[in-house]
Parts: structure tokens; sequence; C-alpha cells
């Protein structure tokens, strides 16, 4: 028991200026309030000053059992980091929306760190700015991980961030590094992150987008995190341009940040052409797009087959990089459409992107698999292989994607169950799971594009923010943390 006490007290020591990181994060929308006359200035200075303080007390008391990370302690402190966050994140929340209560700020601050863009507020054309950006802002931070932001500053706080990028990074291989250095590793990530966000920003400005509008949507566009600052997401503006850059950036977002560093250093688009995902993402998800647009042509629902696309594209495309942003409600079209694209949501992003669900390098390699056991059937003496390009896939990482996979099957229909036995309709139970497991946010029935999270009770509130971090963390990350061997010495 002094074992895992001193080991948690050495994360907490961590986690105590991860807290005052994040506090300096307050810093902004301090500004923006102050600039712009908001009202919403004493709220966002509480909040800086409470987070300041309350990671300064983590940090002070647990001092002396500052050491070295561990591949356990990397594991227990990104589980601390995901589920003490929203705490601090929620506070401007609760105080300018008192009538939310913890369980809705909680999930509002959870939705956007987690880059799931699940909302419980409705009325955001009328928000202070400075809270429509604090809510764009945390996605963008959570869509790229704060925890790899974290690794480029704990070399400086005199920790190591090897065990803890290898914990946070998504998808079933870890180990390949862009630069001998961690930290070199994570900087060039936020490089490019920050780029490529300054370049929708300009994008969105040109377009007709204001400056502020241009910028909130840019940070939600690159973490995939859906938040707008209006209540009807894309169809404010219809305009088919903005919806176009949207696209292309959720489409980039969608891919892995380690092609696109490879592919700025060469300056070369060679990269994306040997990504075992990039291809097949992209192949999958355009292919949606036309097959979606068709279908609702033919069903009469556009009757122009150019609105039918855009329509399609831009929702698809939303919905399989698992943004959340809405032109229409698409919920009103025939079913199939809706629920394709809450199955794309599951797999299309590539693993080290800004996306959820399981990543397309799993359901690739779960696809050979596939195809490898029946081999065996019909030929059982016959060598068959798993590959990615020209590289054999160990057994050990098929067997682990395929428990992982399981884990993912079994978790959405527990979290539907249960749902529907607290009251919620089917449609609007699984969905739900689904949105937030896959960290999509927009589901259908209750939870559709045209309405959000503001009707569920909080027992459902409370399970949604767990499935949030639970599809975040993808499973293992979270759910090892609460075995017992974990503790033991």
């Amino acid at each position: 028991m002094g074992h895992a006490l001193s080991h948690f007290l050495a994360v907490t020591n961590i986690l105590g200026r991860m807290i005052m990181l994040f506090g300096l994060a307050l810093l902004i929308p301090c500004n923006v309030a102050y600039w712009t006359d908001d009202g919403s200035l004493p709220i966002f200075l509480h909040a800086l000053f409470t987070t300041l303080g309350c990671g300064a007390a983590v940090w002070v008391l647990s001092y002396r059992f500052k050491r070295e990370l561990q591949i356990r302690d990397g594991f227990l402190l990104v589980v601390l980091l995901w589920l003490s966050l929203p705490l601090f994140g929620m506070l401007p929340l609760l105080h300018y929306f008192p009538e939310l209560g913890v369980a809705k700020s909680y999930f509002e601050a959870a939705s956007g760190l987690t880059s799931t863009g699940a909302t419980v507020l409705t009325g955001l054309d009328t928000l202070p700015y400075a809270i429509n950006l604090w809510r764009c802002l945390m996605a963008w931070l959570g869509g790229m991980g704060l925890i790899v932001l974290a690794v480029a500053i704990l070399p400086m706080l005199g920790v190591g961030g090897r065990k803890l990028f290898s914990a946070e990074i998504p998808g079933p291989i870890k180990e390949s590094r862009l630069t001998p250095r961690i930290a070199e590793t994570a900087k060039r990530l936020w490089l490019i992150y920050v780029t490529l966000t300054l370049v929708c920003t300009l994008a969105y400005w040109l377009a007709g987008m204001t400056p502020f509008d241009a910028i909130t949507h840019a940070l939600s566009t690159l973490g995939l995190g859906g938040f707008s600052t209006h209540d009807a997401s894309y169809g404010y503006w219809n305009s088919p341009l903005i919806e176009t850059i949207a696209v292309v950036f959720m489409l980039i977002a969608g891919i892995n940040f380690s092609s696109h560093f490879v592919a700025w250093r060469a300056k070369s688009f060679s990269p994306y052409r040997v990504d075992p995902e990039a291809r097949l993402y992209l192949l999958i998800t355009l292919g949606s797009c036309v097959g979606v647009a068709g279908f609702l042509w033919i069903k009469g629902i556009y009757t122009d087959p150019l609105d039918a696309l855009r329509y399609a594209a831009f929702n698809v495309v939303s919905v399989a990089t698992t943004t959340g942003y809405s032109n229409t409600d698409y919920a009103l079209w025939p079913i199939f459409a809706p629920l394709w694209m809450l199955f794309l949501s599951g797999f299309c992003t590539s693993s080290g992107s800004t996306g959820g669900g399981i990543k397309m390098i799993r359901a690739r390699i779960l696809f050979q698999q596939f195809f490898r056991e029946m081999i065996v059937i019909m030929h059982p003496r016959a060598v068959s292989l798993v590959k990615i390009g020209k590289s054999i896939v160990p057994n050990e990482i098929i067997f682990a994607i395929l428990g992982f996979f399981f884990v993912y099957l079994i978790s959405i229909v527990l979290i539907t169950l249960t749902l529907t036995m607290s009251g919620l309709d089917e449609i609007t139970a699984f969905s739900a799971a689904v949105a937030c497991l896959n960290n999509l946010g927009t589901g259908l029935g209750a939870v559709g594009p045209s309405s959000n999270y503001a009707s569920l009770n909080d027992f459902q509130i409370w399970l949604c923010s767990f499935a949030m971090f639970l599809g975040r963390l993808e499973f293992y990350t979270l759910m090892i943390v609460f075995t017992p061997a974990f503790w033991r010495r």
C-alpha cells in the first residue's frame, strides 16, 4: 500500500504542474473578456486564480516525492489529467450558467477537452466572446492532446516524457519516433498543428467569416471538436465556400500528424502515398460522400445533384472525422444515411490524428486478419501473414487489436443498455453511446444535429462523460488504472 501511495504522490507532483500549465491557458479568454468588455472577465479571473492555486497546492504538498516517471506512472498521470482538467475547465461555465449544475458543466468541459463536441448549451450566438472562445480553445487543446504538449515541457521540469507520450498517442503501433528526442517530436507536431490552424483561420476569414468566428472555428476544426459559436453551426452562413474549407481541413486533421510532419520535412506529398491509412481513409470517406449524395438524390431529398453532393460531402466528412459540425438536420434523411455516417465515425480517422474511433489502422488489420483466417480454414498448411506495406504485423499486435475491438463493441452495448434502462429511447441511447465513445458528439434522436444533450438527466450525462473519456483514452489506458494488478508492487 505504501508503494502504491508513493507512486500516486509522485504522479500528483507532475499533475500539480500540469494543472498550473492548463491554468495559464485561461489567460487567453481573460484578455478577450477584457478587450471586448463582454462582462465575463471576473468569471475567468476567478477560474484562473482557482486553477493556479489548486495546481500550486498539489505541487507543493507532493514536492518531496518528485522522481522520474515509470510506465505505470505515465498511465496514471494521463488518466488523472483527463479526469481532473475538466473540473477546472468547467469553472467559467459553472459560474456563468449556475443553472447547469456540476454534471452538465463538467460534461461541456470534458466534451471540449476530449474533442467530442457534444454540448448542453443553447443560445450560442448570444454568449460572451470569451465563453465561446474558451469552449473552442479547449477543443483545440484536447485535439492534439494536452499530454503531447506536456512532453515538450516536462523535460524542463526535470521529468522525462517518453512513457507519458506512449500512454497518450492513439493507435496500436506507438514506438516509431519522428525525431530522436521525444520532446522535440512533440514540439514539431505542435508546430504543424499551430501552422495548420493559422492557415485555416485565414481561409475562413477570407471566405467571409468574422475574425472571431474564423479563429474559433479554426480551433474547433483542427481539433475535430465540432464546437461552434452559432446554434445553427455551419448552417448559419449557408456558404458552399466556407463549407468546402471546413471539409478540406477536417480531412487534413483526420490524417496521422506523423505523415504531415514527414511530408513537411521532405517538402513532398510522397509520405502520404506510403501512409498505410491515408489513402484508405480518403478513399472510404470521399467515396461515401459520393455514395450518400447519390442516395439522397435518388430518394428525392435533393432534386439538384450538386446540392445533394454539397450537403452529403459536408456532413459525411464531419461525422466520419468525428468532428460533429452540421449544415442541415441530417437526422431527417432516410435512416440509412445517418446510420452509415455513424458507422464511418467508428474507424475512418487515422491513428495519430485528432479524430476518435478505433482508427483506420486497426480496422485495416482486422479486415486482413479476417481474410487470413479464411485462407487458413481453406488451406490449413498455408502460411498467411498480415502485412502493412512491406512490414509484417506481429501476432501480439493482432491479438491486442482483437481484444481492443471486443472491448469497444462491449462498451457500446453496455452503455446503450444502461442509457435505455435510464429512460432514453433506443435510437437516442445507441447513437449517444456511439457518438461519445467515438468522440463524435452529435448523435440521432434527442441528441441529433438539431438538438443537444441538455435533455439528458444527470446520471445519463455522467455516463456519457465517462464514455467520452473511455473513447479518448482508447479504453485500455483508462481501464488498466482500475485493475488491482496495476497497484501491486
